[in-house]
């Protein structure tokens, strides 16, 4: 494997993660915020079909995305007269790390959420902060190691992706191929040498992304002096 290959499908990959990741964050934490605040009809379903995608084998997730997503499907027709193709491109990769990922994030924010006592809301509240701005300034700054923590699980879940963006984008050299279907089809190719190099690139990535988190949240710990 070549240096240009190498830093390509790094590059895709960390752009597959971030778009899936930034696109799902304010859903994620808009529903987690949901689920741990209110009490509706329904709520348990709710959480039951977020968990889905974690349950569910990731092939199944992407042949439910092929399906829907595909020329023949209930969206094809949309994207037909969007010109736009959909299937089988990184687009389609970010999509699907998107789906697998969004419970992670959901439950980690409707988990730390939940443990926020709603007091610090109400004082805010009552000295003249209405909701959104209490949301803001003090729920979601206290709620913050929660949402970080999702927010990288979502991401290193993005990076790894690999049953439902096989069938959703395919392995396409230099168009779809991440870090996780590239270490799969330089194994079936007999190419150890370059499979263990892009499993090399995914182990630098995701100890960085953690050193990162850390080093930010220990930032955030520690006192004034």
């Amino acid at each position: 494997m070549s240096a240009g290959e190498l830093v390509a499908i790094t590059s895709l990959t960390l752009r597959v993660g971030l778009v899936a990741t930034v696109s799902i964050l304010p859903a994620a934490v808009a529903l987690g915020y949901l689920l741990a605040r209110r009490e509706f009809p329904g709520r348990s379903v709710v959480q039951a079909m977020v968990a889905l995608p974690m349950v569910l084998p990731p092939v199944a997730v992407g042949l439910a995305l092929l399906l829907l997503l595909g020329r023949r499907g209930p969206l094809g027709n949309v994207w037909s007269l969007l010109g736009v193709d959909l299937v089988f491109t990184w687009w389609a990769a970010a999509l699907a790390a998107a789906v697998v990922g969004f419970p992670l994030l959901t439950r980690a924010c409707e988990q730390s959420f939940a443990e926020i006592d709603t007091r610090f809301e109400e004082v805010a509240v009552t000295l003249g902060l209405g909701r959104m701005r209490t949301f803001f300034r003090v729920t979601l700054p206290l709620a913050r190691r929660g949402v970080l923590y999702g927010t990288l699980l979502a991401f290193t879940r993005a990076l790894g992706e690999f049953g439902a963006t096989t069938l959703v984008a395919g392995i396409i050299p230099g168009r779809t191929e991440t870090l996780a279907l590239g270490i799969y089809s330089r194994v079936q190719l007999g190419d150890d040498a370059g499979a263990l190099a892009l499993c090399g690139a995914s182990f630098a990535i995701a100890l960085t992304a953690l050193l990162v988190a850390e080093g930010r949240l220990r930032r955030k710990r520690a006192p004034v002096e």
